[in-house]
């Protein structure tokens, strides 16, 4: 076995997203591409010369021969210890774990998340830092930076090592260590969680359905819930990792997981429904005929997290992104802590979990999670869910019919509008921008603009500043319409478009969501003539 320098050129386009660098399988598969891109992730940090890496991903097509491919090169850039995760799977949440347990100097995670698997779907890697989350944007530049002049990158030639068996290797001076993928994991929520009141809520009947959609929840979900949970054998459905997702759009949706969603809409529905993504770091929590909003269950988590082991002694402070509805910030007054409005992207939450500021977190992209790992948590979600459950005896029907009558009721959507050419997308949002000092004091309908402005966040611990983060339209009476594009596709543009109307009355709390937003959706049209811009007369999907 010896060590190559491999000469190259640099391929445009190499910039990590808000999750990392996500292009089509074909494209990480062309020539020195994913080498190109590794090389430029280490070359970016400090000395790693024998530190150790933590690597896995989501078991999508070409996630085994990438891992090959970074151990390799890993090796030849003077890595001391590999953790891989056995068969090369490891969920995003557990990567994070993993790094914070054995103090690890950071980590590689292959995985496009939600999007779709398969020799012709989505491929993605993206780079965690020691404190378990995602890499901050100077890393992320400098990755990029890296990859705009990058000349060589180091291989070994060493064989392929057997991923399939727990153990050890060695690869020219590096260890290398195939470790059970789910028993870090769970030994974590066993400490946050009462696991004994929730085996005695399976054990007295409650029933449920957890749809791992195929991809990487799958073990640890079967594991914890059906092995050390004691829920009956088949409660987790499509738990078997596949390639290709079985086809189907890994994103815990009332969309993409219709199969659920009817499920529990049938008369024999079980009492509680779940489902997790592609690398199990979002979730959708469902009642009988009844889907929780991510904002929803954000506050909800927050509003009752001294009813968990893990967070009896209260929370910090919550942090949320800037288009996740404010239902959080109302929980935050009552409790009197702080609620952070921060851009999208898990990175940000980071630097406030470090600083002690905030305990819980989350997304309404469906993501939610806490100070006990950096990224966000799916599976933790619903143990969270399953422990209010236990300790409370009533349905997620009740919990949130009971949580609106105390802080009212944030009606949320968001429609987004998929595969939009990128310059048209790019000029309804400059568009926006030209017209924010008109758009001030402005009177639509019955609604009035309080402020129009392009979200911009200081971090309130490094100081660093992010702008451009999206287009707000703030009104009087507290509504919100925000307008963003996603930084997590791969073809074209994604453009989102978010709604959040505040409503304490409790005799307004069971309005169609549609109906309720309709006023800000017609606004919304108006104010950025969508249909022009997209050339579509309706969003792709609403969620």
């Amino acid at each position: 076995m010896s060590i190559q320098t491999i000469s190259t050129t640099p391929v445009a386009g190499q910039e990590p997203g808000t999750s990392g660098l996500r292009k089509k399988v074909d494209v990480f598969q062309q020539a020195h591409y994913l080498e190109n891109f590794v090389q430029s992730i280490f070359d970016s940090l400090d000395s790693v010369s024998g530190q150790t890496l933590v690597l896995g991903g989501d078991g999508r097509f070409y996630n085994t021969v990438a891992i090959q491919t970074i151990l390799r090169m890993a090796a030849a850039n003077g890595w001391g210890r590999v953790l891989v995760g056995q068969n090369g799977i490891l969920s995003t949440p557990a990567v994070s774990c993993i790094i914070r347990k054995y103090e690890a100097y950071g980590g590689i995670i292959l995985s496009a998340s939600h999007n779709p698997g398969g020799p012709d779907g989505d491929f993605g890697i993206k780079y965690n830092i020691s404190n378990g989350g995602p890499a901050p944007e100077k890393i992320t530049e400098a990755i990029y930076a890296r990859s705009q002049v990058i000349s060589g990158y180091r291989i070994s030639d060493a064989p392929d090592v057997d991923l399939s068996r727990i153990g050890q290797a060695e690869m020219d001076g590096m260890q290398i260590e195939v470790i059970d993928s789910v028993s870090d994991y769970a030994e974590l929520m066993q400490s946050l969680f009462d696991f004994e009141a929730i085996r005695s809520l399976f054990s007295s009947g409650f029933s449920m359905r957890f749809d791992a959609m195929h991809a990487v929840c799958g073990p640890y979900a079967t594991r914890i819930i059906e092995d050390e949970l004691g829920a009956p054998k088949g409660t987790v459905v499509n738990a078997v990792p596949l390639a290709d997702f079985g086809g189907h759009h890994p994103d815990p949706n009332p969309v993409n997981a219709a199969e659920l969603i009817a499920y529990m809409n049938g008369a024999d529905a079980p009492d509680f429904g779940a489902a997790t993504d592609g690398d199990a770091d979002r979730n959708m929590i469902v009642g009988r005929n009844f889907v929780v909003t991510p904002s929803d269950s954000l506050a909800i988590l927050a509003a009752n997290a001294t009813r968990i082991p893990g967070y009896s002694k209260g929370i910090a402070g919550i942090a949320r992104s800037m288009p996740t509805s404010t239902a959080a910030d109302r929980v935050a007054a009552v409790l009197k802590i702080p609620c952070y409005e921060t851009p999208t992207g898990w990175k940000f939450f980071g630097n406030l979990m470090d600083a002690g500021k905030i305990t819980l977190c989350g997304e309404e992209s469906y993501g939610t999670s806490s100070s006990h790992i950096r990224e966000k948590d799916g599976l933790w979600a619903v143990l969270f869910w399953l422990n209010l459950i236990a300790s409370t005896g009533k349905s997620v029907n009740a919990l949130a019919a009971e949580h609106w009558s105390r802080y009212g009721r944030n009606y949320y959507s968001r429609h987004d509008y998929e595969h939009v050419d990128a310059g048209r997308a790019n000029a309804l949002i400059t568009a926006l921008r030209e017209k924010l000092f008109s758009l001030t004091g402005r009177r639509l309908g019955s609604s009035v603009i309080d402020r129009a402005d392009d979200f911009s966040y200081t971090d309130p611990i490094d100081a660093s500043v992010s702008e451009g983060q999206g287009i707000r339209l703030l009104f009087a009476d507290g509504s919100r319409i925000i307008f963003r594009l996603s930084g997590t596709g791969t073809v074209g543009a994604t453009l989102r478009v978010y709604f959040d109307r505040y409503e304490p009355d409790k005799n307004m709390h069971d309005l169609d969501p549609q109906a309720a937003l309709a006023d800000l959706i017609g606004i919304a049209e108006e104010v950025a003539g969508i249909t022009e811009y997209t050339g579509m007369s309706h969003p792709t999907l609403i969620t």
